[in-house]
């Protein structure tokens, strides 16, 4: 337990951002060599939009740090949230953690972002890829990623978790965001296998379709349960997936200026 939280407690930011590279060059690999769909497209091209909204998501997420390190010394000051009340295997906890903070900073957040007016015109950025590949699990409209961790931090306080619980779950995500955005093609069998405890990349890829109902299906970022539980889950053919919107041109995918002025386009319709 002691060296589980030394470890990742301590894991300096250069160590975090080298996860978010290692996972999106090892997926970016695996897509090129089995690709689910076949984009004609030039793919650095493509990237450059989601690279570049993945960089103001490491400046917002280096902002909210302060806030999140402020949070972590007042719940250790007052032993406030879930975990102060329980006394379990560190395993466990862990475990508890990684659901509650998945459910909360995850589910409930991206739920949201679908049935809010006001925070789905944002996140209509990260559904308008045309080309859904690793880069796409990146493109994040920072209006939509400062709402997301807003909700992080109240799963933190409701969670009571060290810290070194926190940084091991965002780094679960980060493997889990690439693996599922990821243009790969993995047996359907091992697929559907994953779907039944994890989010897996067929799945994830439901969610990602031009229209409704598929586009509100899929929430959960590293566990299906929440989907299962919710009666949010679908799971399909991938084959029939089309990626984009419907209230949206395709060649606007690839815009960042567009792209980041979208949610304040009144021209752009939608009925959420």
């Amino acid at each position: 337990m002691e060296q589980f939280l030394d470890f990742f407690g301590k894991l300096p930011n250069i160590g975090k951002v080298g996860w978010i590279v290692v996972c999106m060059s090892i997926f970016w690999i695996l897509e090129g060599m089995w690709p689910l769909s076949g984009f004609r497209y030039r793919k650095w091209k493509h990237a450059f939009p989601n690279l570049v909204l993945l960089t103001t998501t490491i400046l917002i997420n280096a902002l909210f740090g302060v806030l999140t390190a402020g949070l972590f010394l007042w719940m250790d000051q007052h032993q406030f949230g879930l975990l102060y009340l329980v006394d379990f295997p560190w395993w466990v906890e862990l475990i508890m953690a990684l659901l509650l903070l998945d459910l909360l900073a995850q589910y409930l957040v991206h739920y949201l972002l679908h049935k809010v007016k006001f925070m789905w015109r944002f996140h209509m950025v990260h559904h308008s890829d045309t080309a859904v590949d690793v880069t796409t699990g990146t493109r994040h409209h920072p209006g939509d990623y400062v709402m997301r961790e807003m909700f992080s931090l109240v799963a933190i306080l409701v969670s009571g978790m060290p810290f070194a619980f926190y940084v091991f779950y965002r780094l679960t995500t980060i493997l889990f965001t690439y693996f599922t955005h990821a243009n790969l093609n993995i047996p359907g069998w091992l697929d559907k296998s994953i779907s039944y405890i994890f989010i897996s990349p067929h799945m994830h890829k439901f969610h990602h379709h031009f229209e409704r109902p598929w586009t509100d299906t899929n929430f959960g970022n590293i566990f299906s349960i929440w989907d299962r539980l919710f009666g949010t889950l679908v799971y399909d053919d991938p084959r029939k997936i089309r990626y984009g919107l419907d209230v949206l041109q395709d060649s606007t995918s690839d815009q960042l200026g567009y792209q980041l002025k979208l949610p304040f386009d009144p021209t752009i319709k939608t009925d959420r």
